[in-house]
């Protein structure tokens, strides 16, 4: 009986254990490294003075590919952008021309004309002159991952980020890891996949493609004004997406930076990262597609340092 027993004891261990090792612990390094680039980020909107969110409801549960849905939220997210300071960041101006380079739909061909070749490069040049994105290079160079040669991380960050590739079978080139991050795209018409950027989600919200529906949050985590990552339940074009993240306020080489350090620094298919930046705790989740990106999207755990707090109990 005793035998029995302890036997018991060792498998209850060993489940435990395994549920233990389930959960990541906070990867310390990339977190250093990250809160560096959010303190580079000069291109980074501030909440109450660059722009002004209002969260409303509790968004209700709605399955994947349903058109029906309940809107928590009476007003747009986005009450106020400060579109000079969007126009006026050299990235950022330059990521909004891409925005409407792509077929909003997937299994349908995407075409790269000269001009919006041109506008991919203009835009990498940006980039690339960040110092946010020259701290990523140097880690990664750092890591043996990129070359220290400009030329050759540019080419890197390409094929990451804009390198045409099959995302539904049967079809042409329809898809890239850009396109599926910063614009979003539908699937058959009733899913909404991708979609994590506020820049596109206030454009598309203000020219009345998109509405918001409420947040989405545990039932005792309230999100606040100036949080840093949203879960966000809305309809665009009238596809509903049930559960999309997105990081709030941040410049699009911050974004880039993250997930190109994550999907260099990894080889699984599928790789999440557990971090803490600035005041929040979250999981950073990268997909490969091959060579380039699959998607790749912010989790929220905690904001305003309630892990901190949590802990210290």
């Amino acid at each position: 009986m005793a035998a029995r027993f302890c036997g018991v004891l060792v498998l209850l261990s060993v489940l435990l254990s395994g549920l233990n090792a389930s959960r990541p612990a906070v990867n310390q390094e990339l977190s250093n490294l990250f809160n560096e680039l959010w303190r580079l980020d000069v291109n980074r909107m501030k909440s109450g003075i660059d722009y002004t969110i209002s969260v409303q409801g509790r968004a209700s549960y709605v399955s994947q590919g349903s058109q029906v849905v309940r809107d928590y939220a009476t007003y747009p997210l986005f009450s106020n952008v400060n579109e000079n300071k969007l126009k006026n960041a050299t990235t950022i101006s330059r990521f909004m021309k891409l925005l409407d380079n792509y077929e909003r739909s997937t299994g349908v061909t995407e075409r790269v004309t000269t001009e919006e070749q041109t506008e991919i490069n203009l835009f990498l040049d940006a980039v690339l002159e960040t110092e946010v994105m020259k701290r990523a290079h140097r880690y990664l160079v750092s890591k043996g991952q990129s070359s220290s040669n400009l030329r050759l991380f540019k080419n890197q960050l390409n094929l990451i980020w804009f390198h045409l590739y099959h995302r539904q079978r049967n079809a042409g080139l329809d898809s890239c890891g850009f396109e599926h991050v910063f614009v979003g795209e539908t699937k058959s018409g009733t899913e909404i996949v991708g979609f994590h950027n506020w820049i596109q989600f206030y454009l598309q919200e203000k020219n009345s493609h998109l509405d918001y529906k409420g947040y989405k949050a545990r039932e005792h985590d309230l999100p606040d004004h100036d949080d840093h990552v949203l879960n966000l339940q809305f309809s665009w074009h009238g596809v509903v997406k049930p559960v999309g993240s997105s990081f709030i306020g941040t410049s699009p080489e911050f974004e880039m930076a993250l997930f190109t350090v994550i999907f260099l620094m990894n080889t699984e298919r599928s790789t999440t990262v557990l971090v803490n930046i600035d005041q929040c705790q979250m999981e950073l989740v990268v997909i490969r597609h091959g060579r380039s990106l699959g998607t790749a999207y912010p989790k929220l755990l905690s904001s305003n340092n309630r892990h901190v707090v949590q802990r210290s109990h």
